[in-house]
């Protein structure tokens, strides 16, 4: 059940933001373009997969598959944006949130083998 919970937990936390990538408007588009080097194409893909991969870890109570599936996605999105804060200059604090969340998402997917 808790492994249910925590699933929920980063759909929630990643759906939001992957759904502000994909609408790009205004000035996150800007902010991503000018502090992490990447366009608004990269930008909207990063956000289809982060709400994807949200959307099957919501639905990861069917099977070992959506959990697999949805951690694959999210953690494709969170790598890459861990990287993308250090090499910005954000260090530690400035990638912390998706640190965390990339731990969890990667206990998640572990845990998914264990029988």
């Amino acid at each position: 059940m808790i492994k249910y919970l925590a699933n929920a937990y980063l759909g929630s936390q990643l759906i939001e933001g992957g759904l502000d990538k994909i609408k790009a408007d205004g000035n996150l588009g800007e902010d991503f373009e000018s502090e992490f080097n990447v366009n608004a194409d990269q930008m909207k893909l990063a956000g289809y997969l982060e709400a994807v991969g949200s959307i099957f870890l919501f639905l990861s109570f069917f099977g070992k598959t959506f959990t697999r599936i949805g951690t694959l996605l999210v953690n494709a999105v969170l790598g890459v944006a861990v990287i993308k804060h250090f090499k910005a200059g954000h260090g530690f604090e400035g990638s912390k949130r998706a640190l965390k969340l990339l731990g969890l998402s990667t206990l998640s997917f572990l845990d998914s083998f264990r029988k």
